[in-house]
């Protein structure tokens, strides 16, 4: 139950953050999402159960904080959690080299099919110029800011994760 707390909280700092500060070091109203970093980070440390949970519960946050379409960023996120959490058995939980170049390829399917799902509901854009504009700088972003993340999942796993 700690654990649970523990993690709530630190989704919360990280929102915050997200949604306080780094616009302020924004591209084009392109920041990074680290909400989606610590999805990914704990569907690696923990597997595609509670991946796919921590993935569906930061998506509902950011649905009902938003005000946008609701259960987009859930349904991505669930996801993209249980995806990654299926191959966390298959990598060492310690190596942080392969987390930060998954979150690279979470950022693109996550782009891809939050771009499928308005275009499937009527939304027209140009999406070479929209991915020069915002994957491209996204991406650069969660390179940045994916070890930091990384290591506070890591790190609150270790600490308050069950004891085998």
């Amino acid at each position: 139950m700690k654990n649970a707390g523990v993690t709530a909280l630190a989704v919360i700092i990280l929102y915050a953050l997200q949604t306080s500060l780094l616009p302020l070091i924004a591209y084009h109203g392109v920041t990074a999402d680290l909400l989606l970093l610590f999805v990914t980070s704990t569907a690696f440390l923990k597997g595609a159960r509670v991946g796919a949970l921590s993935g569906f519960a930061v998506g509902l946050l950011q649905d009902l904080a938003s005000g946008t379409f609701l259960g987009m960023n859930a349904f991505t996120r669930l996801v993209l959690g249980f995806c990654v959490g299926k191959f966390s058995d298959q990598v060492f939980k310690e190596q942080f080299f392969l987390p930060v170049v998954a979150s690279l390829v979470v950022t693109t399917a996550n782009y891809f099919i939050l771009a499928l799902l308005m275009l499937l509901l009527g939304y027209r854009f140009n999406l070479m110029g929209h991915m020069q504009y915002t994957l491209l700088p996204m991406l650069i972003y969660q390179l940045v800011f994916a070890y930091p993340v990384h290591r506070l999942a890591y790190e609150l796993d270790k600490r308050y994760g069950k004891k085998a």
